[in-house]
């Protein structure tokens, strides 16, 4: 058995820090955040876009940007939604959430811009 790497993530030290699963992989390129958006709507879950500044991103709230897209099928428009958000808040994080509304949770998150790492 290998041995599993341990990740030293500190409250002190912003840029160590990890949110959700991908956060420990390789950043996305644009395509690869695409795919997750088409996986989203693929999926039938809601797109939605949170926000927060990098020192709050350990807690439970984020801020909502706008309502989730219920029912939106097209790519471009979240990602478009997710550019706006980020270009209003260029010092906060900017998440994409796909909502199962089956299952009453979230079926995927991720960070898709990060604010300014201290």
């Amino acid at each position: 058995m290998s041995e599993i790497q341990d990740y030293k993530s500190k409250l002190s030290d912003p840029s160590s820090r990890k949110f959700e699963t991908f956060s420990y992989l390789p950043e996305f390129s644009e395509e690869e955040i695409r795919n997750q958006v088409k996986y989203i709507i693929d999926q039938g879950w809601q797109p939605a876009i949170e926000h927060t500044e990098p020192e709050n991103a350990m807690d439970q709230f984020w801020y909502m940007w706008k309502l989730p897209m219920f029912g939106e099928t097209d790519v471009e428009a979240v990602l478009a939604e997710a550019k706006k958000c980020h270009e209003e808040h260029p010092e906060h994080h900017v998440k994409l959430i796909g909502y199962d509304w089956k299952r009453q949770t979230q079926g995927l998150a991720m960070v898709i811009y990060r604010g300014p790492q201290d």
